[in-house]
C-alpha cells in the first residue's frame, strides 16, 4: 500500500480498487509509530547510522529500557531492523531514505503550520493526556 493510494483512492469495482478506509487504516498505524518524541529521536539518531541500545541511551539520556521498547515498537512497525554483533544487537532503519524523506516532509510541513500545532487542543504541547 502506498501513501499514492491514500491521496488517489479510486471508488468503485474492478481491479486498481483502493479500500479507503483499510488505507488509511494502515497510514494512522505507521503515524502512531512515530507519534513518541523518544521513538523520533530514537529514529533521527539512527539516520546518522548503525547504533547499539547503549550508544542509544548514552546519546538520548534514556534508560536502556525505555530505549529497548520504543525500539521494539519501531521494529514491529517494520521501520527498524537489527543484527547480532558479539553479545549486542546493533539497529538501523530498515528503510533509510524513505523514512528521511518522511520526516524531511513533515519538517516543512511543520514550518508552513507554524505553531498551530503546537497549539493544537487535541494533541498539542498543552492537550490533557
Amino acid at each position: 500500500m502506498t501513501m499514492k493510494a491514500l491521496v488517489d483512492v479510486e471508488i468503485g469495482p474492478g481491479p486498481g480498487v483502493v479500500d479507503e478506509t483499510a488505507a488509511l487504516s494502515v497510514a494512522a498505524c505507521l503515524f502512531n509509530g512515530f507519534s513518541d518524541g523518544s521513538r523520533l529521536a530514537i529514529v533521527r539518531h539512527l539516520a546518522l547510522g548503525e547504533h547499539r541500545v547503549v550508544d542509544l541511551t548514552e546519546h538520548l539520556g534514556l534508560a536502556q529500557s525505555t530505549v529497548s521498547k520504543h525500539l521494539a515498537c519501531l521494529r514491529d512497525c517494520g521501520l527498524v531492523e537489527s543484527r547480532p554483533v558479539g553479545r549486542a544487537s546493533v539497529f538501523s532503519l530498515t528503510h533509510p531514505g524513505a523514512t528521511l524523506d518522511l520526516l524531511t516532509a513533515a519538517e516543512r510541513l511543520l514550518s508552513l503550520t507554524g505553531d498551530a500545532v503546537a497549539l493544537c487542543p487535541n494533541y498539542g504541547q498543552g492537550a490533557q493526556a
